[in-house]
């Protein structure tokens, strides 16, 4: 079996973006407004000479909250993939939940079990990609993401500095991390010191834009309830 990182987009991948006038901080919701973390390119890349496969699992309940289209949604995936290919890395697979208990799209309108903090979207990952959950780690910026993790049996790293508030709100979550770093590359170079991975192995790569089975939204939320992969 292989054994993979998972990691979080929105804060872990690309930059979250402040909304003024709504007073939030949430996901880009254009094709403009997206834009790459510093290093993530690099740090992917060093999973991949570990032995890791490198998986993205996401909840993205825009299209259901009304502030984008799917249309504009499989952009900003392209975009991703364009600028992570710029360092040489890329992505094996990319599990989403679309759904949100208060869409604005009836067909979105879900309490589904692939919505973080609940662990779907890592176990359907481990099923169809034949993934050993225990020798692989979830990385994400906010505590859903831990939760996600340690509810799979992965082990875990938040991204972010340690606030006395939050160190009280993981205890009473049961969501403490195995690590805390302050970007992903940092990461990377603690599962270095974690775990080794003979340099000869070389991992028989994919190619950098391979078809994704994402182009019908609709259809596969209904079939996997918002999980896919490519």
């Amino acid at each position: 079996m292989a054994k993979a990182v998972f990691l979080d987009r929105d804060g872990v991948i690309n930059e979250l973006v402040y909304y003024q006038e709504q007073g939030i901080i949430d996901s880009p919701f254009t094709v403009e407004q997206f834009r790459l973390l510093p290093s993530v390119g690099q740090a992917i890349k060093r999973f991949y000479e570990m032995g890791y496969k490198v998986i993205l699992v996401s909840n993205q309940p825009g299209i259901a909250k009304g502030h984008m289209s799917e249309e504009t949604f499989d952009k900003i995936r392209e975009e991703m993939k364009e600028e992570l290919a710029k360092d040489g890395a890329l992505l094996d697979g990319e599990y989403y939940c679309f759904h949100h208990p208060e869409a604005k799209i009836e067909r979105l309108k879900a309490n589904c079990e692939c919505r973080k903090p609940k662990p779907g979207l890592l176990f359907q990952a481990a099923k169809e990609m034949d993934i050993d959950l225990s020798q692989s780690w979830m990385i994400g910026d906010g505590l859903i993401d831990i939760k996600a993790g340690k509810g799979a049996g992965c082990r875990t790293i938040l991204l972010g500095r340690m606030k006395c508030e939050l160190c009280h709100l993981m205890d009473e979550e049961n969501a403490r991390p195995d690590a805390i770093t302050s970007n992903l590359m940092e990461a990377a170079q603690l599962i270095v010191s974690e775990v080794q991975s003979p340099e000869s192995e070389v991992r028989e790569r994919a190619p950098l834009n391979p078809k994704p089975r994402t182009s019908d939204i609709g259809l596969r939320t209904r079939r996997n309830h918002g999980a896919n992969a490519w």
